[in-house]
Parts: structure tokens; sequence; C-alpha cells
């Protein structure tokens, strides 16, 4: 089962930084997304930065916000709380 969505942080590059509530932080682009009629009122100016936790997800409105599933599956996971969310980068090469 996917862990709730406990804080978020809206960036101006149409990224968040989401912390889950087994404390595990990960960095998911929206930018994908925007395209899709659901959530293209977030390109407006200032909308996407209201980015906020509800209910254990991501919210915007009423009537935007997205799945913790889709968050969690689909960020990228980055260092530990505290440590100013460097990403994690997977090691490169073979070896």
């Amino acid at each position: 089962m996917t862990p709730d969505v406990i804080k978020v942080v809206a960036k101006p590059d149409f990224f968040i930084d989401v912390e889950f509530a087994n404390g595990e932080l990960r960095r998911f682009d929206m930018r994908p997304y925007l395209e899709y009629p659901a959530f293209a009122k977030l390109k407006e100016p200032g909308v996407f930065l209201r980015a906020h936790a509800k209910h254990g997800t991501v919210v915007w409105s009423e009537d935007i916000d997205l799945s913790p599933d889709t968050l969690y599956l689909r960020g990228h996971s980055v260092a530990e709380k505290g440590s100013g969310l460097a990403i994690k980068h997977p090691s490169k090469g073979k070896g």
C-alpha cells in the first residue's frame, strides 16, 4: 500500500517535492501531465504553486488532485529528510 503524502513543495519549474508518511522523499515532474485537460489550469500563473497535502495526496483545488500512487511510483527518490532534497542519481555505468 502506498504511504500517504504528508508534505508537498511545488517548484516554479513544475516539479513537486513530496514527503510521504514513511519518511521517503520523492520528486515528481508534472510537465508531461500539464497537456491533459484535467491539469491544464495548473499552467496559469501561480496556480501550480498552490499545491498542498490533503487527505494523503497532493491537491490544488477541489477539482485538481494527483494520486499518491502516481506520485510514489513515478516520482524519483531523493535524499533523506533534512538533507536539502538532493536527488539520488543511479550509478552510472556497469560494474
